[in-house]
């Protein structure tokens, strides 16, 4: 290491960038977050979609993990990322008027043809980052449209078929991407069969779209469906007869769609004169308006039940979409399972259930147990199954090399994601079952990265990552006391089949929701040297000035090091050079002194200890991955990050108000 460098230890960037490392994709949603507040929205769209192609997608029905992982969680609710990065795209994004153009232009054109079977999620991403790094892509979908359980599998009161035909439309303009559809693997080519035709690689991505089967009696009667089966129905606008009474099995967020997607579709087929509804109720001024919207007294929805095995405090599903159900009148039955599905004449009259006991056992495991003598019975003629999907791999050969686990999963290398057979990749839900939609975008750009360096024989860089020392920095005013800001809703009176239940931002709601993030990328760093006179006096004027108490400065005899410790801290001198200036690590209990101490947690990023600090041995600086290439960023691993910052302090505050330093 060059003398006046430092490096810095990737467990503290994972802890100082949730949001951005809970991220498959590698969003910053911090930065772009950051600049709606400021109401520099365009910037903010070039960092919300620059390293994600489904931006606009995932602005609407995204799991979010982002926000699990917000720091502001833990003192109120996170910021409402996803919402923030709807609102951005509903300006510039592929659906808008005033569409941004932020991709970099291809790459020079390279002789490789890549083929990739499947165009969902990691399909779409995969092509995208392949064809700005100039290969020939063409995308194999055996449906009539592109988009995989994105359009089949999501309802469209959560996103609208023409978001998704936009998102296509610009992903396919990226560069030479040629989508073939009505193309199905098994029946129309086979993995061998694109190797024949002069593709160099290809990826196979073709999710999870077998809904899971439930091994109980009476699953083969008539009015009995599977989940996936229901939604590819609905969405592709066949008529499917739904009954007076409708059980949904399952308790996550599939089961929550099918269950609100039901609902509409009674609300249709009213329109359509079925018998959902009495004679009397048809003739009503009411049950004529509610054709096509709920009533307000819900009594579209109120033939809806959903029976799952958890309570609902721990249902898969998120918290949102189960209040989501309950609101359009939806039943929620929870902590029963099936036992048996009840029959008539080969048609479905109920369901028996039992009541569950525990869902996983004591090592966490599913495993879910019952209740003797508790069955009950629930009337209904019509059954959805939602509890999970599969893949199917029927199309998959002996010829085509390719490993299957026990688990039904294709088995790949976990960094590049190539299969046991040269030139042959998979990623997706077909690899790691079905995930949020966003760990399939992260893995059609892994997916990327893994093909061309195969085709290439290069190694792509690592992320540089960039130091920004802020000379002045300031949270926005009311940033603590300012409450998340409700997403506007669509009211339950206006739903219907069609219309999107979420709504947009407008600008100010957008700014006052921005300015609630903690800018968790800006950190306080304790890093005085004697050369430029800021070693810490010991004053403790950072300790009194703090907020929220995170900082201690306590004697070095109040502090247990273990021999772990110790040994840890010796093996890991370059990354604490500042701390063990001019000691060793053995010495730490022995010697005379003190210690500040830091809870990184609890700091909101305030910047109070370091205007107050005397000798400005505190500095305020902000913490950026870059990457140069188009694909995803790499994940910060602890054997290879080595950001190196040169200089002392004084030599890297030169010119305008920061000085940005790049490894």
């Amino acid at each position: 290491m060059v003398a006046g460098q430092k490096l810095v230890d990737p467990d503290w960037l994972n802890t100082n960038f949730p949001c951005l490392m809970a991220c498959p994709a590698h969003s910053h949603a911090g930065r772009y977050v950051a600049l709606i507040a400021e109401g520099r929205f365009e910037e903010a769209y070039a960092f919300a979609r620059g390293p994600n192609p489904l931006a606009s997608i995932c602005g609407r029905v995204c799991g979010h993990p982002c926000e699990t992982a917000c720091r502001r969680g833990q003192i109120d609710k996170p910021v409402a990322i996803r919402a923030l990065k709807r609102f951005l795209c509903e300006r510039y994004g592929p659906e808008s008027h005033h569409r941004l153009e932020v991709n970099p232009m291809p790459g020079p054109r390279r002789p490789h043809k890549v083929a990739v079977i499947g165009s969902g999620p990691a399909g779409l991403a995969a092509a995208h980052d392949l064809a700005l790094m100039g290969y020939a892509v063409t995308i194999f979908e055996a449906a009539p449209v592109a988009g995989g359980m994105i359009s089949h599998g999501i309802p469209p009161y959560r996103l609208p078929s023409g978001v998704i035909e936009a998102q296509v439309r610009e992903i396919l303009s990226t560069g030479d991407i040629t989508l073939r559809v009505n193309q199905a693997a098994g029946s129309d080519f086979s993995v061998t069969d694109l190797r024949r035709q002069g593709f160099d690689a290809v990826l196979i991505a073709v999710g999870a779209q077998r809904g899971r089967g439930l091994l109980v009696p009476g699953i083969d009667l008539a009015g009995v469906h599977q989940g996936i089966e229901f939604f590819f129905k609905t969405n592709a606008g066949e008529e499917l007869p739904i009954g007076k009474r409708v059980i949904i099995i399952g308790g996550g967020s599939t089961a929550m769609d099918v269950a609100r997607t039901a609902a509409r579709e009674v609300l249709r087929q009213r329109g359509a004169g079925s018998d959902v509804i009495s004679a009397n109720e048809k003739g009503t001024a009411d049950a004529t308006r509610a054709e096509n919207c709920f009533p307000t007294h819900h009594k579209g929805s109120q033939g809806i039940h959903i029976v799952c095995l958890e309570q609902r405090d721990n249902m898969p599903a998120a918290p949102e979409e189960i209040e989501a159900a309950v609101a359009e009148g939806i039943i929620l039955h929870p902590g029963l399972g099936p036992k048996r599905i009840l029959g008539h004449d080969g048609k479905v009259i109920g369901l028996e259930t039992l009541k569950v006991q525990q869902v996983f056992d004591r090592e966490g495991r599913f495993n879910p147990t019952f209740y003797e003598n508790s069955e009950a019975h629930l009337a209904c003629d019509m059954i959805i199954v939602a509890i999970g999907q599969t893949t199917q791999l029927d199309f998959l050969s002996p010829d085509d090399g390719v490993e299957v686990s026990s688990r039904g999963l294709i088995v790949v290398n976990p960094e590049s994601l190539m299969t046991k057979s040269p030139g042959i990749f998979a990623g997706g839900d077909c690899v790691f079952g079905p995930r949020l939609m966003i760990d399939a975008v992260g893995d059609g750009k892994r997916a990327a990265l893994g093909i061309d360096e195969y085709l290439s024989g290069r190694r792509h860089a690592e992320p540089r990552i960039e130091v920004e020392i802020l000379r002045t920095h300031q949270m926005p005013q009311k940033f603590l006391p300012t409450p998340r800001q409700p997403i506007p809703e669509l009211p339950i009176e206006q739903r219907n089949r069609l219309a999107e239940v979420e709504a947009d931002y407008d600008e100010e709601t957008a700014q006052a929701e921005a300015r609630r993030c903690l800018r968790c990328w800006i950190n306080t760093v304790f890093e005085g040297s004697e050369v430029d006179g800021s070693r810490c006096t010991l004053c403790g004027g950072c300790v009194e000035v703090c907020p929220e108490d995170c900082l201690q400065l306590v004697a070095l005899d109040r502090i247990e090091f273990t021999p772990g410790t110790i040994e840890a801290l010796r093996n890991n001198r370059r990354l604490l050079g500042v701390e063990l200036d001019d000691l060793a690590a053995e010495e730490l209990g022995i010697i005379a002194g003190s210690v500040m101490i830091k809870d990184e947690t609890r700091c909101i990023r305030c910047g109070l200890c370091a205007e107050r600090c005397p000798v400005k041995t505190i500095t305020m600086e902000a913490y950026q991955l870059v990457s140069d290439e188009p694909g995803p960023l790499i994940p910060v691993q602890a054997q290879n990050v080595n950001p190196l910052i040169a200089g002392s302090r004084k030599d890297r505050q030169i010119g305008g108000t920061a000085d940005r330093v790049i490894r």
